[in-house]
């Protein structure tokens, strides 16, 4: 953020009104659990429009406007604000605020959940978004097409460091892998809690995503299903791991189930089957809520493992060890390896006859 710390509003003398109250605004009351936190801060809203490198030209897509504080500066930045609000009171809210302004014709409202929402053409999204839905929301942005050019998005400050983590980072996770595979994703600024209104237990910060174009020639199904099983132990060795009864179990049944049909999965996926793909990951991935500040791993959600039990000597076993022996990669782990590396290895697996779909 430019300049120096935001100041925390002081509350007024003789006590506060309903209307004044920080858990009001226009005399709406708002609901933590819905996430409802409204940005109260109108220089941080200026650095956000300022970073988010809006142009006169474009749509723009507003998750969650609340009352309108950010709606009204994109607006002025922008051609058009496409605003989807779950809050019927919000809606209304919005509508009466820009009612009989220049800006209302440029400014459409949907009432409804986002996240099952067919959304229209936008070329950015700018948001301060109810943080439960962080992970699927992401990956639905991520599989909308055409393309938008970027999303500059208010996180939670863990899930947005995790968005951004690199190998070798406490953080680094699978969440982390697979938007990296899809998007260039970058830390743009930390938002203290005391920006909202009501206040949250944590702080935030704004993290630009920018879809890569064109996306990687990979089959994101298989990719995610390496990506699974890799991060399941991201800190024991990837032999330890491919050793393992469950996992080995699990290879030799897609392997037996593919050459007894003769099939191999496609080696890339299409709109449709990535759009499928992404939403089940974000579900699966799941998100941290606001109002929480538990430091839980994103490989939790995942199949678990027993990691003393490992499958007596076998063919298919010493297959999928040779694999890793092949790549070097038998001591190496999920923590510390590349998106070059996951690709290398899957294209390992892969040209062995080795499946993760």
């Amino acid at each position: 953020m430019a300049g120096g710390k935001i100041r925390k509003e002081k509350p007024h003398r003789g006590g506060a009104t309903a209307a004044s109250s920080p858990h009001f605004q226009g005399g709406i009351p708002f609901h933590k659990s819905k996430g409802q936190h409204i940005l109260k801060n109108p220089l941080l809203v200026d650095s956000i429009i300022q970073k988010s490198g809006i142009k006169p030209t474009d749509v723009i897509l507003e998750i969650g406007p609340g009352t309108g504080n950010l709606t009204k500066k994109l607006l002025e930045a922008g051609k058009s604000v496409i605003a989807v609000e779950l809050d019927p009171r919000m809606v209304l809210e919005l509508q009466r605020r820009f009612q009989g302004t220049p800006s209302s014709s440029r400014l459409k409202v949907i009432q409804g959940d986002v996240l099952k929402c067919d959304l229209p053409y936008f070329d950015i999204c700018v948001a301060n978004i109810p943080y439960q839905i962080s992970s699927p929301l992401t990956f639905k942005l991520l599989s909308h097409r055409p393309l938008f050019r970027c999303a500059v998005i208010m996180f939670q400050r863990e899930f947005a460091m995790r968005l951004v983590a690199q190998p070798g980072d406490n953080l680094y996770c699978r969440l982390s892998v697979n938007t990296q595979l899809l998007a260039r994703v970058n830390h743009l600024l930390k938002v203290g809690r005391n920006n909202f209104r009501p206040p949250p237990k944590v702080d935030s910060s704004v993290v630009r995503i920018e879809p890569r174009k064109p996306l990687p020639p990979v089959n994101f199904k298989e990719w995610d299903g390496l990506v699974r099983i890799c991060f399941n132990r991201k800190n024991k060795t990837l032999g330890a791991i491919f050793k393992q009864k469950t996992v080995i179990s699990l290879l030799e049944k897609n392997y037996k189930t593919l050459q007894a049909l003769q099939l191999t999965p496609d080696g890339i996926s299409d709109d449709k089957e990535m759009a499928v793909c992404l939403s089940a990951l974000g579900d699966t991935l799941g998100d941290m809520s606001m109002d929480t500040d538990d430091r839980k791993d994103c490989e939790e959600e995942d199949i678990e493992m027993d990691d003393e039990e490992t499958m007596a000597a076998s063919d298919f076993k010493e297959k999928v060890t040779s694999v890793l022996k092949q790549g070097c990669f038998e001591d190496k782990r999920a923590a510390k390896l590349t998106q070059a590396d996951f690709m290398h290895l899957l294209s390992l697996f892969n040209k062995a006859g080795i499946h993760f779909s």
